[in-house]
């Protein structure tokens, strides 16, 4: 593995407090590869036999019941996913997929958790983050059960602007896939545009002008209980 990859994955929360030496025991079992988009990484029900780790590109998590699919979160780089079923030895509750080329180191499952049963620094930083995890579902629950359709676009479109810095921005997922992240059918979805133009929202394709933020945040009413989802 070149050395700017242990970099990476050692200056992450989970990895960056663990002795140097349980560090290098999972190194030793890990390995790089580059997928295509598309490709399946992880399938629903089976066992995880890694751990993943995405350096470069996006991975879609979703799932699937009853011939109908909804995307449950993108991962981008440099970040773990589906950490709880490789400590678990549980089965996967989602699938990932890459969205475009991407870059993926895969850990052995066993051998997280092998270092987790010794390594006490490693063992609280996945505690920590699997709380993190855990608060963020919580947080997402409530926004599906709490608000409108079209509320949750707009808190959305807020969240996207904060993160841009920018009054225009690109939707950083194709429509038909932030439908089913909103819980939304495509048909929806456009009606749901459609109704924040009154409060300052124009789109063009998958470029998003605010034109008028304080209507659009009176409107949509922001809660950091559920829009923060980095506490």
């Amino acid at each position: 593995m070149p050395e700017s990859h242990r970099d990476d994955i050692r200056n992450l929360a989970l990895f960056s407090d663990m002795a140097e030496e349980n560090f290098e025991a999972l190194m030793r079992g890990a390995y790089v590869q580059n997928f295509p988009p598309r490709v399946d990484l992880a399938v629903e029900g089976d066992t995880p036999d890694f751990l993943h780790i995405i350096l470069s590109g996006s991975v879609d998590l979703f799932s699937s019941w009853n011939g109908r699919e909804t995307s449950m979160a993108t991962v981008r780089p440099v970040s773990t996913f589906i950490l709880a079923a490789s400590i678990n030895d549980a089965p996967y509750l989602m699938s990932a997929r890459t969205l475009e080329k991407s870059r993926i180191v895969l850990l052995p499952s066993q051998d997280v958790r092998d270092v987790f049963m010794k390594d006490g620094d490693f063992a609280r930083a996945i505690v920590t983050e699997l709380a993190q995890c855990y608060r963020s579902v919580i947080k997402n629950t409530k926004d599906l059960k709490l608000r409108t359709s079209l509320e949750r676009l707009a808190n959305y479109l807020l969240r996207q602007k904060n993160r841009s810095g920018s009054l225009e921005f690109d939707l950083v997922m194709e429509k038909r896939r932030l439908a089913s992240f909103l819980g939304m059918t495509p048909e929806n979805l456009s009606r749901a545009f459609k109704g924040l133009e009154p409060y300052g929202v124009k789109v063009q394709g998958n470029h998003i002008v605010i034109t008028d933020l304080d209507d659009l945040a009176r409107f949509a009413r922001p809660n950091p209980l559920i829009d923060d989802h980095h506490a």
